[in-house]
Parts: C-alpha cells; structure tokens; sequence
C-alpha cells in the first residue's frame, strides 16, 4: 500500500491540463484562469476627489477661517477645464477630476457658501481627499494569476481592469461509471438483492464542485462484456471514473475487464480508511491516453476518496497544484490510538467557546453509514500510528464548508 499523499501525488502527476477558452465575465465565476492577466488602465486614470467638497490649493487652507471665491465646479463625469489659482475654489463632487492647480479637497460640512463665496472653516491637511492617479492599480500591471479559481470579486476586477473576457481552462469531462449488479438507479425496485446507486449521483455533484463536467455513463453489471463497452464510451473523455469493482475479489472485475483495453495499473490500494481498494493507472491507446481512477463501491469512502483523489485529479486537468485541504480544529472527545492506515473520522463541527473550531468524531465511524457522513461537518484526519489523544488536543481537519463547494 502506498500513502494517501503519494497517491495524490501520483495521480496529480499524470493529469494532462485541458485545454483553453476565452468567456465573458458574466460566465467566468468559479472558472481557473489559464493566463495572467494585466489592467488595461490605470484607476482612477487621473487624480479625483475622494469625497463632495471643493478643490482648492492645500496652501490656502492652512489657516481659517479663509473665504475662496467660487469659480466653477467639476462632477464625475465632467470637468472644471481651467486651473485654481490662489484664492479659488471648484465645487467638485466623489469621482470628479481634480482641476490643474488643486492638490486638496475640502469637505462640504466644513464649509459656508454664499452666493461665489466659499467661509472655509477648518484646516484640511494638504493632499487630502484626493485619490492619486493608478492608486488602486496602473496599466500593465498583472493583478489576476493563472490558475485562479474566479471569484465575484475577481471578476469585478477584470471589468476594472477594461478586460472584457478572460482565457480560463475549459471544463475537464469526467466519466462515470457505477458498477454492480445489485444496483438500481433512485426510484427504481429495490429489494433483498437491490440496492440503490447512491456513488453516481452524488461523485456527478462532486465533480462539477470541483469545476468539471460529469458524462454519467450509468450503471454496468458485473460483466467483463459490459464493462468494456461502458470504457469504450469513456473515450473521449479527460477522466474515467469507476465506483466499485476495483479491487480483486471475483466480482470485482474492473481490472480484468479494462487490462484488454490497454489498461495499466500504477497502484491499487491505498493506506486510508474509508477507502483502501483505491486504483488508478491509464488506458493506453495510439495518441489518446485516459487516466483512471477506479474507487470503492461503498458510498462513504467513495465520497470521502473524492474528496482526496478525484480532487487532486480535476487540480491537475486544471493546471493547478494540488492544495492541502486541512485545517486545524480542538478535538471534542477522546480518540483511541490509530493503526498502519491514515484515518478519516466523520465528524461534528461547531464554534466552542471564543469561536475555536471544535471537532466530535461521531461515535461510529461504519464505512456503510452514509447519512452519518451527510451529518457530520468535518472529517478528523488521524495519521498512521497516531496515538491516542484526550479532548481538547489539536488535531487536522478538513472542513465540508472550506474548500469544494457543495460536498
């Protein structure tokens, strides 16, 4: 068995990044960045008032009470084309250029106007209220970096910035494939023999919480026919994904069935639990290599294998490195020492005392229990032969909410 951090690494390493397509903002949220990008303009293009006041001279504010004389005004949008001289004053608004001549902003509330009469009533320090040319960021400057996942915030940037689209990875296609002859799809008849496909569904959700594109490719009997037929409609595809069968049971037919199709294996178990019968490796081809990676058919270390494999799969079609999901968090009760394989323990998260994190492990951790792992908040990740450990120590999660929208 190797470590979960190999295998991350491993299947990181072998993913090919897609290819690329220009989007407009409106379609850009949530998108990876293929390119830097660079402002078009520098903001504010020139100097301009930071609040309603009057532009004037910092010089002739430095004592009051001081009477300016009115001499036109400049709002956003527009523009007072003369210079302020000694003794003069612009009505200027939040926005306006600063006029030639001005250097500071007197704010209204500190004034009296009569008529072309400005009563200045307290001192404002030179070069207040004024926001300088390229203070928020000057053309040519690179404020987006390749790889980002865009954010609202991003994409108002870009707008800023005068850039109208943005070149971002295309959508990694991701097929997915439940095998098992006891499955049925949700709605179907179940019975002693029958059993639900909650892995497709659920790994369709996941995937496209990760930015990609789930192709369901439905559900296989366990049969090397069937199963090959299923890999050949994955071709095509960025991903293969296969829930169950992966392992070397005499049911578990993935490897038998996939091997004539150019299938080579670079690893099939993994030290974790949820999740040891974990395979990944390539079906070969002339110019069309498919990575696959084949998890278990138990829906929790599915789901919980998504969080770790698939994850760092869909990172590298992305072009992006694989990131550390955890975080740390106060453990809420006693743990007993672990054993050879790193352990992902389902369980509660709330805010304790002055807002720490605080992380229950739920007392059973069965991998068959799927709605213990809807309930829970975060998984406890425990090392091999990390020993046991009383309330109130510190130990690594990962949280639902941070990190993948929507697991």
């Amino acid at each position: 068995m190797i470590s979960v951090d190999e295998a991350r690494q491993r299947i990181a390493a072998a993913m090919r990044p897609v290819g690329i397509e220009p989007v407009p903002l409106d379609q850009a949220l949530g998108r990876i960045l293929a390119e830097d990008v660079a402002a078009r303009v520098s903001q504010p293009p020139v100097a301009v008032s930071a609040m309603d006041g009057y532009a004037v001279r910092g010089a002739d504010v430095q004592s009051v009470p001081t009477t300016l004389r009115r001499v036109g005004e400049a709002p956003a949008g527009g523009s007072y084309p003369g210079a302020v001289k000694a003794g003069e004053a612009v009505r200027i608004f939040t926005g306006g250029p600063l006029p030639a001549g001005a250097d500071t902003v007197v704010l209204q509330e500190n004034t009296e106007a009569q008529g072309d009469q400005v009563l200045v009533r307290e001192v404002t320090a030179l070069g207040r209220h004024v926001r300088a040319a390229g203070l928020d960021f000057q053309t040519g400057q690179v404020l987006l970096r390749s790889g980002r996942a865009l954010r609202a915030r991003d994409i108002g940037l870009a707008a800023a910035m005068n850039v109208p689209s943005l070149r971002v990875r295309k959508r990694p296609r991701v097929a997915v494939l439940s095998t098992g002859s006891e499955l049925v799809s949700a709605g179907g008849a179940v019975g002693p023999t029958r059993i639900v496909d909650a892995n497709g569904p659920a790994l369709a959700a996941v995937l496209r919480s990760f930015g990609a594109e789930p192709v369901p490719l439905g559900i296989a009997r366990d049969d090397i026919a069937t199963l090959q037929e299923a890999a050949a409609r994955a071709r095509g595809t960025d991903l293969f994904l296969t829930l169950g069968g992966a392992s070397v049971g005499e049911h578990d037919l993935i490897q038998k069935a996939l091997g004539p199709q150019g299938l080579a294996v670079d690893f099939w178990k993994v030290a974790i639990r949820p999740g040891k019968p974990l395979m990944f490796g390539t079906m070969k081809s002339p110019g069309s290599d498919l990575p696959v990676l084949g998890l278990p058919g138990n829906p929790v270390s599915a789901l919980v294998c998504a969080l770790l494999f698939v994850r760092a799969a869909i990172d590298g079609l992305l072009g992006r490195a694989p990131e550390d999901p955890t975080i740390t968090a106060t453990l809420g009760r006693d743990v007993e020492a672990n054993d050879t394989r790193q352990d992902y323990m389902r369980s509660e998260l709330v805010r304790g005392e002055g807002g720490a994190l605080v992380a229950t492990p739920l007392p059973r951790q069965d991998s068959s229990m799927l709605a213990s792992l809807a309930a829970s908040g975060c998984l406890v990740v425990r090392a091999p032969h990390a020993p046991a450990l009383k309330a109130g120590a510190l130990v690594p999660i990962i949280p639902f909410g941070v990190g993948p929208e929507g697991y």
